[in-house]
């Protein structure tokens, strides 16, 4: 090697070396946030997901093209993110220390589809501590009424603004995709009194009639009776005079107690969006509240949010909207059955279905947003906000299913041999 040869390596030698020098200073200018933000995208696969810090950082997953922002108002709230995500996250949205740009449930999507695959492997020591934590609080007499209390007496106003005519909180079925939500309800209420095989002169028991939109619908037009039991005050006082007022009292029985009191015998035993209020471990009592309550020909349908597997509800939603609730799989939902050697005649899950009732009361709810701000806060408007669109997201993402049970005692022959009922309308 010549002396102008070492010359060139030794320049570009210490060209290298103060372009290190130079690039090192830029890598310890991303702060620390920046850096753990970057390893949690990467752990979930480098989701469309960009960061937009309170320092003006943005960080983003490599090599996928951004299509959500999430806005973080300081670094207190980023640290509840990694610390407890499920409570952090959305309690930092209703506070508005957390905002996301574009659409919520879009983005929502992304994160569910993300946080699958972290699913699917065993829960961290962490994990399994904080859901011991967040379990779902019991449901025994009084557990089950605080619970309910705090959730469906905040207010018939209120659900009245965004739940449609029949004031029907529960999954609508629709028959067209262009259905509106008051006629899937009712359609829904059809599909499931078809189910039952309900006859004029029967007699029906409910348990959980919400604000009574099904107990009336099956007396008017299939001439049953029916007693429906429900341990929210706001609503049996509304299903009463909403029973008087359209003069079917004298067929429709609301009773305000707790279905462990049911007692009697009835054509058909139907329960529809109360399951997710018991309690696995009182299954087998509900089960065994069916079972007496029915005949040999009788008939049963449980309708119920669900999992494909056993798993708690998001702890924020238990904690902050539904206290005590909890969606079954179909193996959890079979201690009602068995114990009681009760046959399972038919199942259909309508997941799809609810993503769709739920995209119409969100879409109801924010035209309303303005007097439900003033009935309450701006919090409690962005609240149930991400509660309805995060509901949306589960639905259309598998994280939740909506099964319909039908069900009978063992030695009921009196059953149809084909579904041709069930679409007779």
């Amino acid at each position: 090697m010549n002396a102008v040869e070492r010359s060139v390596r030794a320049s570009n030698g210490t060209c290298e070396a103060e372009g290190a020098e130079l690039a090192q200073p830029a890598r310890e200018r991303r702060s620390i946030e920046a850096r753990l933000i970057e390893r949690l995208l990467s752990h979930l696969g480098n989701p469309p997901i960009e960061f937009l810090l309170w320092n003006g950082e943005r960080v983003s997953g490599s090599g996928a093209e951004m299509v959500h922002q999430l806005r973080i108002a300081d670094r207190a709230t980023l640290f509840t993110l990694f610390t407890d995500s499920q409570l952090g996250f959305g309690d930092a949205y209703s506070d508005g220390r957390i905002s996301v740009e574009g659409d919520l449930i879009e983005f929502l999507e992304t994160v569910y589809q993300s946080t699958a695959r972290r699913a699917a492997a065993p829960p961290s020591l962490l994990q399994r501590l904080l859901n011991r934590r967040y379990a779902a609080r019991p449901n025994t007499l009084s557990g089950s009424r605080d619970n309910i209390h705090r959730h469906y007496d905040i207010g018939n106003d209120f659900y009245s603004l965004w739940l449609g005519s029949t004031m029907s909180y529960t999954c609508a079925y629709y028959p067209t995709p262009a259905a509106t939500l008051d006629e899937a309800q009712v359609a829904k209420m059809h599909h499931v009194c078809r189910k039952l095989q309900l006859q004029s002169g029967q007699s029906v028991v409910e348990a959980g009639c919400g604000w009574g939109s099904l107990g009336l619908h099956m007396a008017r037009h299939y001439g049953v009776k029916v007693r429906a039991f429900n341990i929210s005050h706001e609503q049996i006082v509304y299903a009463r005079a909403r029973a008087q007022a359209e003069g079917l009292a004298s067929q429709v029985e609301y009773v305000e107690d707790d279905y462990r009191n049911i007692s009697g015998r009835y054509d058909a035993f139907v329960s529809v969006g109360m399951l997710e209020h018991v309690g696995v471990q009182n299954y087998p009592e509900l089960g065994r509240i069916a079972n007496q309550c029915l005949p040999r020909h009788g008939r049963g349908l449980i309708h119920s949010i669900g999992r494909n597997r056993p798993a708690p509800l998001h702890a924020w939603i238990e904690r902050r909207i539904f206290p005590g609730a909890y969606a079954p799989s179909i193996a959890e939902m079979m201690q009602i059955f068995e114990p009681w050697d009760l046959s399972v005649l038919d199942v259909e899950n309508l997941r799809l279905h609810y993503a769709r009732t739920l995209r119409h009361w969100l879409a109801r709810y924010e035209a309303a947003s303005e007097r439900v701000k003033s009935m309450f806060d701006e919090k409690f408007v962005r609240m149930w906000r991400l509660y309805l669109a995060g509901s949306v997201a589960g639905f259309t993402m598998g994280t939740l299913q909506l099964f319909q049970v039908v069900f009978a005692p063992r030695d009921n022959n009196e059953i149809p041999l084909t579904r041709a009922h069930l679409y007779q309308g």
